[in-house]
């Protein structure tokens, strides 16, 4: 029974001292160096493991980390690593578990309106090139197309924002949203990289629908965007639909099932 004690005693001890630990590494600033461990030593481990979280930030957020400079990415990266529990080990989850900080915990009037969108649209570029999904290539004749049950490739993601995230740049930083949205479709192709198309919002529509509705037949997508968008000419909104739906099928950002 004793030693049951002792072991247990001992299990809570290096629990502490690891949560000690932890949180030095986390935020020194805010947090004792543990007791029996030298600061020169913390001051290396913290080094190398934040080095660690920095370096897979600017790998996956270029543009993001291109726009600020050293001293506010810096402060931005030390933030995510003192304030978020991330709860994933993979480091590839680390660019998504830095969007659920951004959304859900970064609190900063000094960021840049559209950080969260720009963060997101680098996200999606990431998350569609690992993604474990196969391109399917459809070889069937897309002349009878308008007839054809249709599906929303999983490795093509219709994308909405209120900034024109794909041109943000040092040379352009809008500090206030445009009048109207910006409408992308990101896909990786047959030859495994990862593209953007800029599209109308009756395209984002048309790819909406597809999603709400399993394997739908090509015409009744159309005739629902014609519908919706209330044209005086249903026909011609349906032939511009069917042209667009052709382009997309040979980009393989939507299949024939």
């Amino acid at each position: 029974m004793k030693n049951s004690m002792h072991k247990a005693d001992r299990r809570v001890d290096f629990r502490s001292k690891q949560a000690e630990f932890a949180a030095y590494i986390r935020d020194p600033e805010n947090n004792p160096v543990p007791a029996d461990v030298k600061e020169q030593r913390m001051a290396m481990y913290r080094e190398l493991f934040f080095n660690n979280i920095e370096g897979f930030l600017s790998g996956n957020f270029p543009v993001l980390r291109k726009i600020l400079n050293d001293q506010q990415w810096l402060a931005l990266a030390q933030d995510f690593f003192a304030k978020h529990p991330c709860q994933s080990p993979y480091f590839s989850q680390i660019p998504e578990e830095f969007l659920d900080y951004l959304q859900n915990e970064r609190d900063s009037s000094d960021d840049l309106p559209f950080i969260l969108e720009l963060a997101h649209y680098e996200w999606v570029e990431m998350a569609l090139s690992i993604a474990r999904e196969d391109v399917v290539a459809s070889n069937q004749d897309l002349d009878n197309l308008l007839n054809r049950n249709i599906a929303l490739s999983p490795l093509a993601w219709p994308l909405a924002y209120q900034y024109p995230v794909q041109k943000i740049a040092p040379a352009f930083l809008p500090l206030e949203a445009p009048e109207q949205a910006t409408f992308l479709i990101v896909y990786r192709n047959r030859e495994d990289d990862v593209n953007f198309i800029e599209i109308t919002p009756i395209t984002y529509r048309l790819l909406e629908i597809i999603q709400e509705h399993e394997n739908p037949l090509a015409e009744d997508c159309l005739k629902q965007v014609a519908r919706e968008s209330n044209h005086p000419d249903l026909e011609f909104i349906v032939a511009g639909g069917l042209q667009i739906l052709k382009e997309l099928a040979e980009k393989t950002i939507i299949t024939l099932v």
